[in-house]
Parts: structure tokens; C-alpha cells; sequence
């Protein structure tokens, strides 16, 4: 498929995971990628890969964490390619506490990352999308949805981006632009591979979120992301999808 022949996409997080996965997905299929993300390493092996396989994606060192950062990585990828065509809103990070345990640098640290983040790269690139008629993708997750022990911050901000997604889809809706959510469940990614939780949790709770039919991989995602970004999907504006394995169906 070339469904994003000659479009320009901008990938958070795209050093590794679902990121990685998208980033790979959009070259595929003939788009220009610029990724960010803090790992550099992890950046230029996501870049390696894909320009060698002829591919094209150029990448920057960006802590989306910050206003000044998220505005300067979207001037970079109009530089680099001369226009944005996508915003994929990828980047995240899940700290595991007891409630009372949660430290304030850390509830800081997730909300800026899982919800400043895909906010000040929306102010950023939403003049760009309305000039090329494009769109945002917000990667949230389950937990946005539902609630899940020992996950305050996190939960927090999933369910603040979907509301972000909501109100930016309304904001817009009169306008040539498209914004949505991807809410995915368990997904064998990084993130999840090294998440760590207190000794004394309660795993009845943990292994609520867990769906029967077991973790999803980064390309399932990465898949869907694509479809919602890509013009078959003109008329998903405004959209929460669950790609969770069925956990939010019961």
C-alpha cells in the first residue's frame, strides 16, 4: 500500500515500541517520517532500519515534556520535509504506586509527558494540519478508560488525553482537520517489559487488566494508527478506539 505516498508524519516516542512500530509503518507505505524522542540511541537505530530498507526518516533528540521543545521538534520536521501531514502523539511513560507513595516529581513527570506533551505538539502543528488537511492521532490507552489500581498519574493522564482528543475534535469540527485517540490495552512494548511494582500489591487487581486473549504486539497498534491516519478513515473525527483485545467489552 503507498496510502501515505509524498505525506509528511511526525512520530513521538519513536525510539522504540509502538513508536518504533508506527514510524516503520508510515515509511512503508511511502510517507516522510520525522521521529522524536529522548533516546538518541534508540532514535537512530529506528532510523537506520528504515532508510536502509529505502525508507526516509530524518530524527531529532526532543523532550516533549516541555512547550519550547514540542514547538521547536514540529519547526524542525516543516524544515526538514516542507510540510506536516500527520501528528502521531506516541510518547509515554507508566510509574507503579501505592496512591499515598506517589511521589510529586513523578505525578509531574507522567502528566507532562502523557498529556502536556501531546498538547503543546498539537498547538504546534495544528496550523500546519489545517494547510494540509491533516490530522492527529493521540495514543492513549485503556487505563484512560477504565480505572486501574496502583496507576493514579497514569490513569490520569490517558483519561485527560482522551478528553483533550474530544475537545480539540470539537473545537475543529468546522475545520479541514481530523483528531482522534487510539486507546491501546496490554501491549508487549518496552514500557511495559520494565514496568516495576511495589512488592506488597495485590496482583487480584493487577490481573484485571490483563485481556484473555493475552498482550497485542507494537504492529497491532502501529496498524491501526495507520488505518485512522490514512484517508479511509475520512470520516473518524472525534473518535476513541479501543485496540485492547476486548478488555473494555465487558
Amino acid at each position: 500500500m503507498s496510502r501515505f505516498q509524498d505525506k509528511v508524519v511526525l512520530v513521538t516516542g519513536a525510539a522504540s515500541g509502538m513508536g518504533r512500530s508506527s514510524c516503520a509503518r508510515f515509511a512503508a507505505e511511502g510517507a516522510m517520517v520525522f521521529g522524536i524522542d529522548i533516546d538518541e540511541k534508540g532514535l537512530q537505530k529506528s532510523a537506520e532500519a528504515i532508510n536502509s530498507n529505502g525508507g526516509k526518516m530524518e530524527v531529532a533528540v526532543c523532550d516533549v515534556s516541555r512547550q519550547e521543545n514540542c514547538f521547536k521538534a514540529v519547526s524542525q520536521a516543516v524544515e526538514c520535509f516542507g510540510k506536516l501531514d500527520v501528528l502521531v502523539n506516541v510518547a509515554g511513560i507508566v510509574r507503579f504506586n501505592h496512591t499515598p507513595d506517589v511521589s510529586e516529581q513523578d505525578w509531574n513527570l507522567v502528566l507532562a509527558i502523557n498529556l502536556s506533551g501531546p498538547m503543546f505538539l498539537s498547538q504546534a502543528a495544528i496550523p500546519h494540519l489545517l494547510e494540509s488537511k491533516g490530522n492527529i492521532i493521540n495514543v492513549a490507552s485503556n487505563a484512560g478508560l477504565m480505572g486501574q489500581a496502583y496507576t493514579p498519574a497514569y490513569c490520569a493522564s490517558k483519561g485527560g488525553l482522551l478528553q483533550l482528543t474530544k475537545s480539540l475534535a470539537m473545537e475543529f469540527v468546522k475545520s479541514p482537520i481530523r483528531i482522534n485517540a487510539v486507546c491501546p490495552g496490554g501491549t508487549d512494548t518496552e514500557m511495559v517489559e520494565g514496568a516495576r511494582f511495589p512488592e506488597d500489591v495485590d496482583g487480584s487487581l493487577i490481573s484485571r487488566y490483563v485481556s484473555i486473549r493475552g498482550n497485542g504486539k507494537p504492529e497491532d497498534i502501529s496498524s491501526m494508527i495507520a488505518y485512522v491516519a490514512s484517508d479511509e478513515a475520512k470520516m473518524v473525527h472525534g473518535a476513541i478506539i479501543s485496540v485492547d483485545n476486548g478488555m473494555m467489552a465487558g
